[in-house]
C-alpha cells in the first residue's frame, strides 16, 4: 500500500479545466517546495511481528512542478520516521537509533525527476492486533510530511 501528498481537485477545478490532470499538487508554505509529492510506501503489509523486528518504510520525493528544487541538509540525516499509534502518540523514532553527522549537504530536483529515501525502524514498541501509522517527515522542511497507517498481527 502506498500513500502520496496529492490532493483531489474539486468540481470547480474540473470544470474549469476537464482534460488536466486529475490530481492537484499540494500547496506547501514554504513556496520553495510547491512543485514536489511524496509517496509513502510501509511493507511488509500487514506487520507480522513475530516474524519481523524492523519494518521498511520507504518515501520517494518527486519534482512533478515546471522547476528545479533544491533541498538543502545541516546535517547527514535527510528524513525521521516516527510510528505512532492510534492515539498520535509517538512510539519510535528513527533517529534515536541513528548516529548524525553535522555535515551540510544540497539535493537537486529537477522537474520530472525523484529521490528515495530506504529506511528501517524498529518494530518493538508495537502490538499486535492494532493500527499504528508511520510518519515520514524531512526535518528541515517540515510541510514535506506524509502518514500511512498499517495493521500488525502476532
Amino acid at each position: 500500500m502506498t500513500t502520496t501528498t496529492m490532493q483531489k481537485r474539486g468540481l470547480f477545478g474540473r470544470m474549469l479545466h476537464p482534460f488536466s490532470s486529475s490530481e492537484a499538487l499540494p500547496k506547501y508554505n514554504d513556496r520553495r517546495l510547491r512543485g514536489l509529492v511524496l509517496n509513502l510506501q510501509v511493507s511488509p503489509q500487514p506487520v507480522r511481528l513475530s516474524e519481523m523486528r524492523q519494518v521498511e518504510v520507504k518515501v520517494a520525493v518527486t519534482n512533478m512542478g515546471n522547476h528545479m528544487i533544491q533541498l538543502d541538509f545541516p546535517t547527514d540525516q535527510r528524513i525521521e520516521i516516527q510510528l505512532l499509534n492510534a492515539a498520535d502518540v509517538v512510539l519510535t523514532k528513527w533517529s534515536d537509533n541513528h548516529a548524525i553527522k553535522e555535515q551540510p549537504a544540497s539535493v537537486l530536483i529537477n522537474p520530472g525527476e525523484h529521490i528515495e529515501y530506504k529506511q528501517n525502524i524498529a518494530t518493538r514498541e508495537l502490538t499486535p492486533g492494532k493500527v499504528f501509522t508511520a510518519e515520514v517527515f524531512f526535518p528541515k522542511y517540515p510541510d514535506l510530511r506524509v502518514r500511512q497507517k498499517f495493521m500488525t498481527e502476532p
